[in-house]
């Protein structure tokens, strides 16, 4: 059985993972008989997001805690995993992507990575193992792999497209119901809610990716 890490940040689209991207894939690779691995860092979130009113909260959550409810606590710390541990890694998207895995949705093409979420995207690619990245996280991953050329598509958005160029990535334009695979690094993205509107349209490309992903592993 293949098994395919799921690196999540938090519980929420405004403020860690988009729950919907991390359950069509989860639902995607059970049903083609792989195990997902969920993983998350232990640190405090950005910020919380009061997801009924939209607006932030004082609250203070972890980014592993709150990613637990979407493993339905089956969930391991980022840190203590690497890449003989798992054939394949995912990344959903979501704000948390933007904001706890990483600074990029304040620093942009300056952005810091989290030191434990750099180490396991690197060592995946170092071991010729593939990574799939939904959403902004293929921003994320041009920032990590910024020395590989690496080529992804976040869909259309310019601003987010510019960014990416002007780290060293190379982007593709996709619709949500596509996916871009960079051959030479085994990175395969799709748009995902970069794009989509409903949960049907974004369902297609990140099957697509969970499939590509586990034809590489």
């Amino acid at each position: 059985m293949k098994k395919i890490g799921v690196l999540l940040s938090g519980c929420g689209v405004y403020d860690g993972t988009e729950i919907h991207e991390a359950v069509i894939t989860l639902l995607a690779l059970d049903r083609n008989g792989a195990k997902a691995v969920c993983m998350a860092p232990d640190i405090e979130q950005h910020h919380v997001v009061n997801h009924f009113k939209g607006g932030p909260s004082d609250e203070k959550r972890n980014v592993l805690v709150e990613s637990a409810r979407i493993a339905r606590g089956n969930i391991k710390d980022v840190k203590t995993v690497n890449s003989d541990d798992i054939d394949g890694l995912i990344i959903p998207g979501g704000h948390g992507a933007a904001k706890n895995l990483s600074n990029f949705a304040l620093m942009g093409k300056d952005a810091t990575i989290n030191p434990d979420v750099t180490k396991i995207v690197r060592d995946m690619i170092k071991s010729n193992k593939p990574v799939g990245g939904l959403c902004i996280t293929p921003a994320i991953l041009s920032k990590i792999l910024e020395d590989k050329n690496p080529e992804v598509t976040i869909g259309t958005d310019f601003g987010t497209i510019e960014t990416i160029e002007n780290i060293g990535g190379v982007h593709f334009a996709c619709s949500v119901d596509q996916i871009h695979v960079d051959h030479a690094n085994k990175l395969i993205t799709t748009p995902a809610y970069m794009l989509g509107t409903s949960i049907k349209e974004v369902a297609t490309g990140i099957e697509k990716l969970v499939d590509e992903v586990l034809k590489y592993a």
